[in-house]
């Protein structure tokens, strides 16, 4: 099997590859942008054919030069920040960029499996359901999230959601998310901050129906991802769009107990006041209905969220934080 993995340096991306390179596959060409990032580290002691800068990879395209020299596109590649500001960067970089991908692959007749995001249900008043028939009813509450719906609702009006894998990425930690920055996950945040302080911040509610860290979040570790996606590659009937999560949320504060039974250090949370500029935005409950999946044939169950804490954690401190 060819893969041409984009985002292939990324947090998820990166463990795609070492997923790939466990199952055998070497046969794997990596686009991203690295620019002065860290994130280059997440490349090394994994197996590749080849690299491409994001921009080089569209020309590389056109010319044809990949053309036989791939079965499969794994797109993640995108900008993941739920607070960027910039709509012309987003829709240009995660609407059309991967438009020209998708169309690239269904004019050379490639899979294609894509990456959405939990963030297109907005506030959850609609559930969280991945039918086609309720995607219009969503609405995102940031432009990260608009940006990944759009392009769900171009996939589902062209009908590729029939040879397309769409996956809706609730909220995924893990390894290899280091240089993601303010976006990594709480996991890796409160770890930092519980070694050098001893306590875990996380925000207040303001909500009446949630108390202080009550908030809740279906947390998918990232290794239950990179098995989901596998799933995909080894069954090319399968097509739609579908969440990838665990199926069950749970709160913050049960996150930071997992931290702090993790670390073997003594329960201390600091609630504090989240940002004017979050609270408009912010998702106070999200739950992937697994429903789809599963009659898709998908059969394992995800790590329990204490356990995966626990081998995150394991990793944190015997290793630079990737894998």
């Amino acid at each position: 099997m060819r893969v041409l993995l984009t985002g292939g340096a990324g947090f998820i991306g990166s463990c795609m590859l070492w997923k790939l390179n466990a199952a055998g596959i070497k046969d794997v060409i990596v686009a991203d942008h690295l620019g002065s990032s860290e994130k280059w580290k997440n490349l090394v002691g994994k197996s590749y054919q080849d690299y491409f800068e994001r921009d080089a990879l569209l020309k590389v395209l056109e010319n044809g030069t990949l053309d036989r020299n791939v079965d499969v596109v794994i797109h993640l590649g995108a900008c993941t920040s739920t607070t960027e500001t910039d709509a012309a960067y987003l829709m240009e970089n995660n609407y059309r960029y991967s438009r020209i991908l998708a169309e690239w692959a269904v004019n050379k007749q490639k899979r294609f499996i894509y990456a959405s995001s939990a963030a297109t249900y907005g506030e959850g008043e609609h559930g969280y359901s991945d039918d086609d028939a309720t995607l219009m009813s969503y609405r995102p509450l940031n432009m990260y999230g608009y940006s990944k719906h759009l392009f769900d609702l171009w996939v589902v009006a062209n009908k590729l959601q029939e040879r397309f894998v769409g996956m809706k990425f609730f909220n995924v930690f893990g390894p290899n998310e280091f240089h993601k920055e303010d976006m990594r996950s709480v996991v890796h945040k409160g770890y930092q901050q519980i070694k050098d302080t001893g306590k875990l911040k996380l925000f207040k509610s303001y909500r009446t129906e949630y108390s202080d860290g009550e908030q809740q979040r279906d947390f998918v570790y990232v290794k239950d991802v990179v098995d989901m996606i596998e799933y995909f590659l080894q069954n090319a009937n399968v097509s739609g769009i579908f969440n990838i999560g665990t199926g069950q949320a749970h709160s913050w504060n049960q996150l930071a107990e997992g931290l702090f039974n993790a670390l073997d250090v003594p329960q201390n949370i600091e609630y504090i006041d989240m940002p004017d500029y979050l609270k408009e935005k912010y998702q106070y409950f999200t739950q992937a209905d697994s429903t789809k999946l599963r009659k898709a044939g998908y059969t394992k169950e995800a790590t329990p969220l204490a356990a995966a804490i626990q081998d995150y954690v394991s990793i944190l401190e015997g290793q630079p934080g990737y894998l």
